[in-house]
């Protein structure tokens, strides 16, 4: 079954004040040479049938209308095949 997985991240403007959490952490918990975190969300979508342009297309308006804030967001999507 073929899925599409959307992974959304701050834009590299936007503040990621988790991603800033993360990397104050890390050293107190005995991790070096993380220099910066970005914190995002990744949505995987099953999907039932061919992935064709068509369904990227309408997983693209779902990525821009409610998976992500494209005012703040940007998102990649990538077709991932099941072994």
């Amino acid at each position: 079954m073929p899925k599409v997985v959307v992974d959304v991240m701050p834009k590299p403007e936007i503040l990621d004040p988790q991603g800033k959490a993360v990397l104050g952490a890390l050293p107190r918990l005995g991790f070096s040479g993380v220099t910066d975190v970005r914190q995002g969300k990744r949505f995987e979508l099953e999907l039932s049938g061919e992935v064709t342009e068509e369904v990227l297309d309408q997983v693209r308006q779902m990525a821009e209308t409610l998976l992500s804030n494209p005012v703040i967001e940007n998102f990649e999507l990538r077709v991932e095949q099941d072994a």
